[in-house]
């Protein structure tokens, strides 16, 4: 008879482990491309879905929360996008392409930033998704 196959969380599953660190090192991503992008804090505070006083206290340093699982989300399909975005087009115009007015059928005239902020985290996966098909990633 064989024996049975104990299956455990990968060590790099952090959320399980510790929320805590995985919400600083979230917010740490998120912070870095609200600069590179230039966001104004209403306009951060809207993509991580809090308020412009709850993102005023989550990019301190010292900010110890958590962040929900649609945070996180978004943090992560934004961070994915980022990414996708650098591979796609030069450092600059990645940076710039989200506040752009884009005549692309997914955005109709609105920048990506506008309908994401609009549309939440569906938007962002289709924006990122969006962006990976250009790529040849879809």
């Amino acid at each position: 008879m064989s024996t049975p196959v104990v299956i455990e969380r990968p060590a790099s599953d952090l959320s399980a482990r510790d929320p805590d660190r995985v919400a600083s090192v979230a917010i740490k991503a998120f912070a870095r491309i609200v600069e590179a992008w230039e966001l104004k804090n209403e306009t951060a505070a809207a993509l991580i879905g809090a308020s412009a006083r709850t993102w005023a206290r989550m990019k301190k340093e010292d900010w110890t929360g958590r962040l929900s699982k649609d945070q996180l989300l978004r943090v992560s399909a934004l961070s994915g996008l980022y990414k996708a975005l650098h591979l796609y087009f030069s450092d600059t115009l990645a940076d710039r392409w989200v506040g752009l007015d884009n005549k692309g059928p997914l955005f109709g005239g609105r920048s990506p930033l506008e309908m994401m902020e609009e549309g939440g985290l569906p938007a962002m996966m289709e924006t990122r998704d969006y962006v990976d098909a250009l790529r040849g990633g879809a």
